[in-house]
């Protein structure tokens, strides 16, 4: 590939370093399996379900309970997932939606009050917000399947904890001392002292009433969940909410069906890069940035240099444009065919100027656009897609690969916990809050039955060989985009090691600012790329990816130092 930034540029902006002590944590080298996650109980849990011989999905089944227990505040049962799986046997990778829905009450004005859109934690915090959940269903649904352990020996490292207790993480207790809008007195006298006080750091947390549910689901499978007690309990948690009540029903939750979809993959210098599709933006839109940046030398760039930083920031700002308009849940919305198309990317590509930046861009006109617009006119959404959710990338001894992003939404979801110990989304918040922009309906508005967007981004990737070469995701909102593409070029084009590669600064644009990361190099860069115009923001970034990238020898495995993640394998 020609480089077309000059030579002489390049050589004038040096590396950034890594933040201070990030440097110390090292990749993980193994043999047979691995397990990434982001939280050490969690790891471990999983650690045990593979040395058992479990398979992946079986260790995310373990991991997964356990995240909800440890983790609360970013994934759990009350919430949902994606899981992108490579069967090693079938030889296919498969996409499988655990998405929450909309409950079939619902309608497009749901997050509008007088005609204006409700401010962001008004829509949030209580049953309005919540959705569907649906990572119990997919759980079982891939167990039935890839299972190689019994179902209900998966639940004994959550059951465990959550009897015996486990100490309050630092990230937790940081969480929950900057939280605000923590009102319900079921959730308060499980995290706080009698005078309102965060339990302190190291604090042993039991959760009998979790550990009740677990014992529910193990010995009756996803339907004691979507029916019976359990799902009583989450209809009353969400409808008599005492000032901003929801609408789920029984029959919503006993409906709610896992769906299987085709995963979207493209071709990434010598790798095929897979993701997943709608209604997740993730898949896409990483392919996206990747396709516009790819006829850039950027293996010659320095690794969060000027210019790759800039480069991979234009990229975004046209990716996060025609994110906006064309991506929703597919059966509601039909988006146009041709966002992969290659002479349609090189055309976009070729709006990126290495001596400016465009500050924001405007949606394309990819192929089958008008047949789309006929359709359903697609105006821009508003959908704010906050963080807080979790990643897991697994691979085990049998070849199969997963890799698995998991979410609540936002910090502690609803803040809505139900009788039975567990947490429940605010999902719904990922809808667009305006349903129509100038009169055109936005294909991500709020429908009955339907799925939020999301940003979740799981990936795997092939070699030129056809094998699993990196698992990866990350958590962030809709950041997950950026920090994808950031480790995935480093593994590729910088020749990273996973954990390198994830600790590298962060960076991007959403097609707004463009974005690097506080106290890291990156940040230094700010004035220099002011100077092309664009408008930037210093802030925090904090991802949470984990990755597995092959070796010859098996695997080599990172987990994100910003967060309290750990890699195991053997």
């Amino acid at each position: 590939m020609a480089c077309l930034v000059p030579a002489i540029a390049l050589a004038q902006h040096v590396a950034p370093e890594h933040p201070s002590g990030w440097l110390d944590r090292q990749p993980v080298a193994s043999r047979h399996w691995m397990v990434a996650a982001a939280n050490p109980q969690a790891a471990r849990a999983g650690y045990a379900i593979l040395a058992r011989g479990g398979s992946a999905v079986d260790a995310a089944v373990a991991v997964q309970l356990v995240l909800g227990l440890v983790e609360p505040q970013s994934s759990g049962i009350g919430g949902g997932a994606f899981m992108l799986l490579h069967d090693a046997r079938a030889k296919r990778l498969v996409a499988y939606d655990g998405r929450e829905t909309a409950p079939a009450a619902a309608k497009p004005d749901r997050f509008l009050r007088d005609g204006k859109p409700l401010e962001f934690y008004d829509a949030v915090v209580g049953g309005r917000s919540v959705g569907v959940p649906g990572t119990v269903r997919l759980l079982e649904t891939v167990h039935r399947k890839y299972g190689r352990l019994a179902w209900t020996t998966l639940f004994e490292p959550a059951i465990a904890l959550a009897e015996n207790g486990f100490a309050m993480s630092p990230r937790l207790h940081a969480l929950l001392a900057a939280e605000r809008y923590m009102t319900q007195p079921r959730l308060r006298e499980y995290f706080f002292d009698a005078n309102g006080g965060v339990l302190p750091v190291g604090t042993t947390l039991r959760n009998p009433a979790y550990a009740r549910t677990l014992r529910a689901i193990a010995a009756g499978g996803a339907d004691a969940f979507y029916a019976g007690e359990i799902a009583h309990d989450i209809v009353d948690t969400v409808d008599r909410h005492p000032f901003n009540p929801g609408d789920i029903t029984l029959a919503d939750l006993a409906n709610y069906r896992v769906v299987v979809r085709e995963p979207v993959c493209d071709a990434y210098r010598e790798y095929r890069v897979c993701g997943f599709p709608m209604p997740s933006s993730g898949g896409i839109t990483v392919l996206q940035v990747l396709k516009m940046i790819e006829r850039f030398d950027v293996a010659a760039m320095q690794p969060a240099g000027f210019w790759s930083v800039h480069l991979m920031s234009e990229a975004g700002r046209l990716a996060f444009a025609d994110r906006s308009v064309y991506i929703a849940d597919p059966a509601f919305f039909t988006p146009p065919a041709g966002l992969l198309d290659d002479a349609y990317l090189r055309a976009r590509s070729a709006l990126i100027r290495p001596d400016s930046s465009m500050r924001r861009a405007l949606p394309g006109n990819p192929p089958e656009r008008e047949r789309a617009v006929r359709k359903t006119a697609s105006g821009a959404d508003t959908a704010l897609d906050l963080p807080s959710t979790s990643h897991i990338s697994i691979v085990d001894r049998f070849g199969n690969a997963l890799a698995m992003t998991t979410t609540i939404e936002n910090q502690f979801g609803s803040r809505l916990m139900t009788r039975g110990g567990f947490l429940l989304n605010n999902e719904l918040t990922d809808f667009s809050f305006v349903p129509e922009d100038n009169g055109k309906p936005v294909a991500n508005r709020v429908e009955g039955g339907k799925r939020p967007r999301s940003s979740m981004a799981p990936t795997i990737a092939y070699d030129r060989l056809g094998r699993v070469a990196i698992v990866t995701g990350s958590p962030g909102g809709s950041a997950i985009i950026n920090y994808v593409s950031k480790v995935l070029l480093a593994i590729i084009d910088w020749d990273l090691d996973p954990q390198a590669a994830i600790a590298l600064p962060n960076f991007g644009s959403r097609n707004g600012p463009t974005e690097v990361e506080r106290g890291t190099g990156t940040a230094e860069l700010a004035p220099k790329l002011r100077a092309l115009g664009a408008d930037v923001r210093v802030i925090e970034m904090t991802s949470g990816a984990q990755a597995i990238v092959r070796t010859n020898g098996g695997w080599i495995g990172g987990t994100d130092p910003r967060r309290e993640g750990l890699v195991m394998g053997q």
